[in-house]
């Protein structure tokens, strides 16, 4: 159930303490895809994996901005404090457990945002606010060439959102393109914004990318997801050992 689209009384009637949370970002994706690529692809791949799923799941709205900073000089781009993104998602998570969608599953889609979900909802699941674990769809596929804007999300943009890609722009993406994410000396990056170091906004080479790959990463995505929410109905919150 989409709970953006129903009524109070339908949201009332659904039998589930089972609900996926889309995070995602707005910020730069190189000259050829939208800013909210993040976004686009986490909720995709939560409609997918409860589609997936043998049970009533609740599908809350997107949260659109995330800790994004790094790209602060691309025009567009949109991002807030670690502190105000944890305080956001913990706080949306808890409505939802006031309803008795007690148990969510944070379907994210950007990279930035993953070191914060992790705290959030180890600090949710503690305090028995709700038991919340972060799923972050690109890590539950082959997607080790995943860059930024790269083969990886360019392909699921050309499954979910073909229209979304300009593809006459993909040459000017990879024109201004790093290979890898960051300058690195010593063991250190030394950048700390991607301009730095990728002139395009990209890393890697989205020329690469096409939406037979995009089918085959929102399956596998999907499939990992409704196995989470399958674990997740289960599994014990850390609150239940408390001493």
């Amino acid at each position: 159930m989409n709970l953006a689209e129903v009524a109070w009384p339908d949201a009332a009637a659904v039998d589930t303490d089972l609900a996926v949370l889309p995070v995602g970002s707005t910020e730069q994706h190189g000259p050829h895809a939208p800013l909210a690529t993040d976004t686009i692809a986490a909720e995709a791949v939560a409609k997918a994996g409860v589609d997936a799923y043998e049970g009533d799941v609740v599908v809350a709205p997107a949260i659109p901005v995330g800790i994004a900073e790094e790209h602060r000089q691309f025009d567009g781009t949109m991002w807030v404090s670690e502190d105000t993104f944890r305080a956001y998602v913990r706080e949306a998570a808890a409505s939802l457990a006031y309803h008795g969608f007690d148990r969510i599953v944070i379907v994210n889609g950007h990279g930035g945002n993953v070191d914060a979900l992790r705290e959030v909802a180890g600090s949710l699941s503690r305090d028995g606010d709700a038991y919340a674990v972060p799923f972050t769809w690109f890590d539950s596929t082959d997607a080790s060439d995943m860059g930024h804007a790269g083969p990886v999300e360019t392909s699921m943009l050309l499954r979910v959102e073909p229209d979304l890609v300009r593809e006459d722009r993909l040459e000017e993406a990879v024109a201004g393109a790093s290979e890898e994410w960051g300058d690195w000396v010593a063991g250190v990056n030394l950048a700390f914004d991607s301009v730095e170091f990728a002139e395009s906004g990209v890393v890697g080479d989205p020329s690469a990318a096409d939406a037979q790959r995009g089918e085959a990463l929102l399956s596998a995505a999907a499939e990992a997801l409704a196995t989470l929410l399958d674990a997740v109905a289960e599994r014990d919150p850390p609150s239940s050992y408390d001493r």
